[in-house]
């Protein structure tokens, strides 16, 4: 009995050191199993430091469908030869950079390039499709932060290939043609002038501007537009703007005669002016262009806006009623306005119409009223109906035979999707039914279709 006795203490004593030495080697086997991870390590640009850098990528890709179709490229005035479904995309990276002076006003600069193509616009017995890939912006400028005067930023100044928006687009946005051989014709991506030179004052609500500006002309049709200007611009508070401007412009005689020494004066004014009614809302601009003979023509714009943002969905409601002169044959002065170098701000603006803006009409020897309603169902999804009433102004100046003002009406349906912070996806579905106008112009009676599917990325 004592033998077992001492032979169960041996094996308890046997176990307690067993299980001492595995808690004070534990730690050391763990240690030794899982080493600490390094700190990871600090990955950097490779691009100086101490300055702001910041990357964009923007992409996108279309799918277009016409059916009737009578083309034209009423941008550029250059022929286009669409087949009756295309489809269009393209890429564009940028690099943009702040430096921040001592004095706290700040060197800040952009360079970016765009490539486009256009798959399946030309029949197959016409020949290849049309792509590019070139600069894009690429300027310099300086800001004087706080450095100057009480303003933020009262003095800023940018040179290069840089862009340049007036008021909504009405004659001043887009500085570069596309379409043509650069392809990209609907997506229009590009908007960088040839050279551009700005230099802004903003003391308070006031902002004064002067520009030289060079447009970026396709290499099949150099006009050789350049301008400058000075534009004043007074928001008296977030409701309302009002500005005034006045541009010259040259162009080669050869190509755009109208254009040459053209004087340009502009008013125009956005405002919500009743404090107990801010979804009411109202637009009007004019324009006035002299250049003797070769052209005195003038071109306006009114529209009024009331927003429902108290019910589901935020009802919007607009009409928007627009002149632009056409020549009359009758007078040896050219009266027909030159629409500049408009662009894109929102559905239905500058290009009036998915099918008559885009590929047909142009703001010139034109009446058109636009009844629009808009809906936001959700803070992602935004979309609805525009109504276009399109009438010359000048009928005997569209066409050899035209004696009818009714050129066409359009009905375009629009959705724009906006799926995340990166993609949105816009949809558009047209119809047009020509009016007499084009009866008797190109004989075509069948009414127009046009379908179109557009997915944006950016980041």
């Amino acid at each position: 009995g004592s033998i077992v006795v001492m032979q169960r203490i041996i094996s308890i004593r046997v176990a307690v050191a067993t299980l001492a030495c595995i808690a004070v080697l534990a730690p050391a086997v763990a240690t030794a199993q899982v080493p600490p991870a390094d700190p990871p390590e600090e990955r950097t640009t490779g691009l100086p430091p101490g300055i702001e850098w910041k990357f964009n990528f923007d992409a996108a890709g279309g799918s277009f469908g016409f059916r009737n179709s009578v083309f034209n490229d009423p941008k550029e005035q250059v022929p286009e030869d669409f087949g009756s479904h295309w489809f269009e995309g393209f890429v564009k990276p940028s690099l943009s950079a702040t430096y921040t002076l001592s004095s706290s006003s700040q060197l800040y600069g952009k360079l970016s390039a765009v490539g486009e193509r256009t798959y399946g616009s030309a029949p197959e017995l016409v020949g290849s499709d049309f792509s590019s890939f070139l600069p894009e912006d690429a300027a310099i400028g300086w800001r004087s932060g706080q450095s100057i005067g009480s303003s933020p930023d009262l003095v800023d100044v940018e040179i290069g290939r840089a862009q340049y928006k007036l008021g909504h687009g009405f004659l001043l946005y887009d500085g570069a043609a596309e379409g043509g051989s650069r392809g990209g014709y609907w997506s229009n991506v590009r908007k960088a002038f040839a050279f551009a030179a700005i230099a802004r004052v903003k003391p308070g609500a006031h902002t004064i501007e002067s520009f030289y500006l060079k447009k970026d002309d396709l290499p099949e049709h150099v006009t050789g537009t350049e301008l400058w200007g000075t534009n004043y611009e007074f928001r008296p508070g977030q409701h309302t703007t009002v500005g005034a401007t006045y541009m010259k412009f040259w162009a080669k005689p050869e190509v755009s005669p109208q254009r040459d020494h053209l004087n340009v004066y502009n008013v125009r004014a956005y405002t919500s002016p009743f404090p107990a009614a801010r979804d009411l809302s109202f637009e009007f601009e004019y324009a006035a262009e002299r250049n003797g003979d070769a052209l005195d023509s003038n071109a306006w714009t009114l529209q009024g806006a009331y927003e429902l943002s108290a019910v589901s969905w935020k009802p919007k409601f607009s009409y928007r009623y627009a002149y632009f002169q056409g020549d009359d044959p009758a007078t040896p002065r050219n009266e027909a306005f030159d629409p500049l170098l408009l662009g894109f701000s929102d559905w239905g603006t500058w290009w009036q119409g998915e099918i008559g803006g885009e590929y047909f009409l142009v703001n010139s020897n034109l009446r058109s009223g636009m009844l629009r309603a808009h809906v936001s169902p959700t803070e992602a999804i935004g979309g609805g109906l525009m109504f276009f009433d399109f009438r010359l102004d000048r009928p005997a100046a569209y066409a050899p035979g035209v004696t009818d003002a009714h050129l066409a009406f359009e009905i375009d349906g629009y959705t724009d999707w906006k799926i995340n912070k990166n993609f949105t996806v816009s949809f558009i579905a047209a119809f047009a039914n020509p009016g007499t106008a084009i009866k008797q112009a190109t004989s075509q009676t069948r009414n127009f279709n046009y379908g179109m599917i557009y997915i944006a990325y950016s980041y």
